[in-house]
């Protein structure tokens, strides 16, 4: 995974120029130099990109075996307390003591970690010759260490090149053979990272990236310590995008970060509340939120992204998929149950959807809490918004007002709070601004759920629907063992029309879409809810059946809204020879923006 880090001394890329972070000035901005002219920049740190070292790709998590997945994360408990205390050079030497593991391959699984993000990456390659020993001679080992802890490891921050020049030069002095310059190259890139921050440019700074300062919230002490997350059924009816015709109510998953309160994410769907949709929310409370706000026609600020030490959840089902815990742990993320009969542990969440649903009963539409709210308004005939129109609406409130607005029990709004956590006060040092993601696309991947499938001579089967591209072609009725090989397949319930093959040698995602290309994109909500037609109406569920069914229900839509449109002219009078039109405008979007009123009374109850 590759990750940009933020921190002063930290070499990353501006405009294709490879430039050193001199400061952080914001939240999301930080001073730049460019190390080959010196010229000083500030800018926001979506423009900055990782350097990206050739990296050998490993394995998804899911190709892993049982054993080798135990594997991994045996070494990462053994690893995990030397990532918790940076610089502690005898908790080392004791780990390495009793788990009879070297100081240098503990500190190489370490790098491998901080490299990748994952535990699964701890694996790296089988080594191959040489398994714990040195291939140098004592003299020159005794020259590289010295080099290493006077010159390399100092505030001057000589660079590798010179530190291997110094070496090289002092073993022709003495004339001793000198090592190749690879070797003491990756003996200086096998040094724990935490020591060599601490070395070359500070306590302080090292203390910004490898340890969170805590505050006196129990159990949500910095930014991401905890984000807990739950789902509600929305009150309120929303319409179909194409013909604005009432469809249903929503559901929306939501993840709060309790020591700010700020909303770090969501997502919105017309599917039960389930692994995918629990997995999309996490995806998008991790990933940076500029270009999606862009996308969706957002001008805000929700600078939220990175990853939670903690997910704190209820104890239903779809929290309890194998898939997503073996997500979460592969990213060194915590997830938490709320304990049985304790409601009270879900008070944020809980309390923070509640409020929502209090706004959303003021939208057209709305069916209210109870029938006895919403008596006689016909929530069916009032509905006027689309599931994208909502997640707009939704987006805005939550950016333009929830975030920003003063919390009671905070003394500040959620975005201030935020800040303060990030950036600090002259009491309690910020833990500095979270490294963000860079590969969006593999993250988002990684949260959604996956099915296995073979590979046949017309593609793949998912759900009665063929896809296929030639990237398929070569694993085309391939066995391991005499058996059948199984592949890794993910989708996006938005638009099942691609699907998503994990190329097992390649180690990278491939796009495969229907193998009938003219066949038209659905979201997976639509498609069940052609199945549950098929099934009604007792006819064979096959591809074919599908999408003549799914374009028959789309005529008889477009048929009884001209019907109801031609009825309505009738009444009033009205030509009715005018051509249906799709494109209506919607009164409501136009006032979107302006519509949205805050909350008067926001209860804070469970916040104190």
């Amino acid at each position: 995974m590759d990750i940009v880090h933020f921190l002063k001394g930290e070499k990353v890329i501006y405009e294709n120029k490879e430039v050193i972070i001199t400061r952080m000035n914001t939240l999301d901005t930080v001073s730049i130099e460019e190390i080959s002219t010196g010229i000083s920049h500030l800018v926001h740190v979506s423009n900055l990109k990782p350097i990206f070292n050739k990296k050998e790709k490993l394995d998804d998590i899911n190709v892993l075996s049982e054993k080798k997945w135990e594997l991994a994360q045996q070494r990462f408990e053994l690893i995990k307390p030397i990532i918790d205390n940076p610089g502690n050079v005898d908790l080392v030497r004791e780990i390495s003591k009793q788990s009879k593991k070297s100081v240098a391959t503990l500190y190489r699984w370490v790098k491998l970690y901080k490299d990748y993000g994952t535990i699964s990456s701890i694996l790296g390659k089988p080594k191959t010759g040489g398994k714990g020993k040195s291939r140098l001679d004592p003299e020159q080992d005794e020259i590289i260490k010295k080099y290493i802890k006077s010159t390399f490891l100092n505030s001057s921050r000589t660079s590798i090149k010179k530190t291997i020049r110094l070496i090289i030069s002092e073993c022709y002095d003495k004339n001793i053979q000198p090592p190749h310059s690879n070797t003491i190259r990756n003996r200086i890139k096998n040094l724990s990272e935490e020591e060599v921050m601490k070395k070359r440019v500070g306590i302080k700074e090292a203390g910004y990236k490898f340890n969170p300062l805590k505050g006196n919230f129990p159990g949500a002490d910095y930014p991401l310590s905890v984000v807990q997350i739950d789902h509600t059924r929305v009150d309120i009816i929303l319409v179909d995008e194409y013909y604005r015709k009432a469809y249903k109510r929503p559901w929306i998953t939501v993840a709060i970060d309790v020591f700010s309160r700020m909303v770090v994410g969501f997502y919105l769907s017309f599917d039960t509340p389930g692994a995918l949709g629990t997995g999309l929310c996490i995806a998008h409370s991790i990933l940076p939120k500029e270009i999606w706000l862009e996308k969706i026609g957002v001008k805000a600020e929700w600078p939220c992204w990175g990853f939670m030490n903690t997910i704190h959840v209820d104890n239903a089902k779809e929290f309890r998929g194998n898939m997503l815990k073996m997500a979460c742990t592969n990213y060194n993320i915590n997830l938490e149950f709320r304990p049985v009969a304790t409601p009270h542990f879900g008070g944020h969440i809980e309390r923070l959807l509640g409020t929502f649903s209090k706004e959303i009963h003021n939208l057209p539409g709305t069916t209210f809490s109870s029938p006895e709210l919403r008596k006689n308004y016909d929530s069916e005939g009032r509905a006027s918004l689309t599931l994208s129109e909502f997640e707009k609406w939704l987006t805005l409130y939550i950016t333009k007002i929830y975030n920003v607005k003063e919390h009671s029990a905070l003394g500040m709004s959620p975005l201030n709070k935020y800040k303060e956590g990030i950036i600090g006060t002259r009491e309690n040092p910020g833990i500095g601004i979270i490294p963000r993601v860079f590969n969006e696309r593999k993250l988002r991947l990684d949260f959604m759920p996956f099915e296995e499938r073979t590979v046949q001579e017309y593609g793949v089967l998912i759900d009665h629907i063929a896809y296929y591209h030639d990237v398929l072609r070569r694993f085309i009725h391939s066995k391991t063992d005499n058996s059948k090989s199984k592949f890794i397949f993910r989708r996006d319930p938005r638009d099942i029309s691609i699907i998503y093959f994990y190329d097992p040698e390649l180690k990278e995602y491939f796009d495969i879409p229907y193998r009938d290309t003219s066949l038209p994109p659905i979201s997976i909500w639509e498609f069940n809810d052609v199945i549950r037609t098929l099934k009604k109406n007792k006819t064979p569920i096959n591809e074919r059946n599908i999408f003549s069914t799914y374009k028959e229900m789309d005529e008889i839509e477009k048929k009884a809204i001209r019907e109801t449109r031609k009825r309505k002219q009738e009444l009033k009078g009205l030509p009715i020879n005018k051509p249906f039109d799709n494109n209506f405008s919607n009164p409501f979007e136009e006032s979107l923006e302006t519509d949205i009123k805050p909350f008067e009374d926001i209860d804070d109850e469970a916040f104190i």
